[in-house]
């Protein structure tokens, strides 16, 4: 018997292969720690529940026994830095054992911990990431696919009706009631939205690659963020930029982009020398339009008498604003895509 199974995933939504593999945990530990991961992005329709409702979940599944040897944690997502997403793994399961044992007076030199892990899944190389944890396999259940029970949820309609057997009946209860929310008809409208701009590139005769450019601008302790005027990510605060255009180099692309939608009081001349590095970000799953490589550039604007440049949304954007780096690290939850990701590996090289 272990002292504790560590079970990682992101559970969206939780599904009955979920919780047979909660369950199966259970019977070889005496606690399981839940990770849950992208614990503070954005919602959108690949990621529509928070930790707090993915426990919810969770915990209507179980006896009251079985909640209570149970904790869930969440940990954001480091799409450009592996160890950092291990670092913080390790520091979420340590400080639950922490509180776990308080009351034990003293706690052990060592507990047995494992990590459980389906033998077929398709995304378990972070498992390798743990060697010190004990490698648990568990069957895969067949049927449950949370990326297209997801899809069906949010097509909607019949769509959904065939996947209602592999979702516990108390999450399928959640799940109906999410449906006759605002918050749902918001994420189905982005996912027809993506649905409909992925269908218009069916007929390319290779699935297409996106360029784009991101700016990452700073100045005296601030960056620039402007917020989404339209789908995908309406109202969330984004970097200013957009698509190269055919005729252009990358650094000319994100300064146009980078005036168009902040209309910066800097000279084209200053921006351009104010570059000081560039960097390409190239996760597949970065964007839900599809395969988008983005080239992101580091300006650092040198302070001067009159402050922080003045600035006002356009094109794309409905406001610009200049935010507080400090305030910036809270805003995991309200950036675009990967962008609070990106801007983080800047201030890392900084």
């Amino acid at each position: 018997m272990l002292d504790y199974i560590i079970y990682i995933g992101r559970f969206q939504p939780f599904h009955v292969g979920h919780l047979a593999t909660v369950q199966k945990a259970l019977e070889l530990a005496d606690k399981l720690i839940v990770v849950c991961g992208s614990a503070r992005r954005s919602k959108s329709y690949e990621l529509p529940w928070s930790v707090e409702e993915r426990e919810s979940m969770l915990r209507a599944c179980l006896t009251a026994e079985q909640q209570n040897r149970v904790y869930c944690v969440g940990v954001s997502d480091r799409m450009y830095n592996d160890q950092q997403w291990v670092t913080e793994v390790q520091n979420a399961v340590d400080k639950v054992i922490a509180v776990d044992t308080a009351s034990l007076g003293s706690r052990p030199a060592s507990f047995r911990i494992g990590m459980i892990g389906s033998q077929l899944g398709l995304d378990t190389g972070y498992l390798d990431f743990f060697p010190q944890w004990k490698r648990i396999s568990t069957d895969e259940v067949p049927g449950p696919n949370a990326n297209a029970i997801r899809h069906a949820f949010f097509e909607g309609g019949e769509c959904f009706a065939p996947f209602e057997t592999l979702i516990p009946p108390p999450v399928l209860s959640y799940l109906q009631d999410f449906q006759q929310t605002p918050a749902y008809d918001n994420l189905a409208s982005e996912y027809r939205f993506i649905h409909q701009y992925k269908a218009a590139w069916r007929a390319a005769p290779y699935p297409p690659t996106f360029v784009t450019v991101d700016a990452v601008v700073i100045h005296s302790g601030h960056i620039l963020l402007v917020r989404r005027r339209a789908q995908p990510g309406k109202g969330l605060w984004a970097l200013p930029g957009g698509f190269v255009e055919q005729h252009e180099r990358l650094k000319d692309g994100v300064i146009r982009e980078l005036r168009e939608e902040t209309r910066l009081k800097v000279p084209e001349p200053v921006l351009a020398g104010s570059i000081r590095t560039s960097r390409v970000f190239d996760h597949p799953e970065r964007s839900l339009r599809g395969r988008t490589i983005t080239h992101a550039f580091l300006f650092e604007l040198a302070p001067t008498q009159e402050g922080l440049p003045k600035v006002k949304g356009s094109d794309d954007a409905d406001k610009a604003s200049w935010v507080p780096l400090s305030h910036f690290s809270r805003m995991e939850s309200e950036l675009f895509e990967d962008h609070f990701y990106i801007v983080n590996w800047f201030l890392g090289q900084i």
